[in-house]
């Protein structure tokens, strides 16, 4: 990452558009891929969700066709990474910035993520689409797409410490246990408001939640101290 931040610093002169080739198994902007909408209301949002979907869908297709899936989940992982730096993801939303900048900069992307020549083929085709803004749905969009081909449940653990791999292992089982899936995936995410113990949050879209954390416990506590004090009261 600090080489990527040193060569987005270092782009000051216009440079030479970065030779790219987009392969035949990935759409152009001119098929039937979602254009780039205006609009901040609902009806834009909705309409930039589903252009993630395509976007995400374009891809695992290509993935699925070349027998690369897992490592193209893999790549997506990366770029979830990258784009987390709000000061990647404003510099290709920046529409001052030329085209030529940002197609360098990917190319950085991809040589440090080293990244599949397709996952690269398809950050530039989003450069030149001008939906690069939507990266980081379309990576929640390929994730699901991907556990939805894979058989795969989503869990996503929080905790105050790094769990080790024999605690994620047992999480995973059990999650297994619960939804019947085929695979269980385990994304680890440190949260220090939970003060200890950890969350599990998994179903569709994470709609089901396992509060193991001592924060729960100490809303439950508070919860009754004050139901006391209301039944004392009365």
């Amino acid at each position: 990452m600090a080489s990527l931040q040193q060569t987005m610093l270092s782009l000051q002169s216009k440079l030479p558009p970065s030779s790219f080739h987009i392969g035949g198994s990935l759409p152009m902007r001119k098929t039937a891929l979602p254009l780039r909408t205006r609009g901040g209301n609902a009806a834009g949002a909705r309409m930039s969700a589903t252009a993630a979907g395509s976007y995400a869908m374009a891809l695992a297709d290509v993935a699925k066709r070349n027998d690369t899936l897992e490592l193209t989940s893999a790549d997506v992982e990366k770029l979830e990474k990258v784009f987390s730096d709000p000061q990647v993801l404003n510099f290709f939303a920046n529409p001052t910035v030329e085209l030529e900048k940002k197609r360098l900069v990917i190319d950085e992307i991809v040589k440090s993520s080293a990244l599949q020549s397709h996952t690269s083929n398809f950050l530039n085709i989003l450069v030149d689409a001008n939906r690069i803004n939507i990266v980081r749905d379309i990576v929640k969009e390929f994730e699901m797409v991907y556990n939805k081909i894979t058989d795969t449940q989503l869990a996503e653990v929080r905790s105050v410490v790094k769990l080790e791999p024999p605690q994620l292992a047992q999480i995973a089982k059990q999650v297994q246990k619960l939804t019947g899936a085929k695979n269980v995936r385990v994304k680890t995410v440190l949260d220090p408001s939970l003060v200890a113990g950890f969350t599990i949050r998994y179903g569709d879209s994470g709609s089901k939640l396992i509060d193991m954390s001592v924060k729960k416990q100490l809303e439950d506590i508070a919860a009754q101290l004050e139901l006391g004090e209301i039944q004392l009261a009365a």
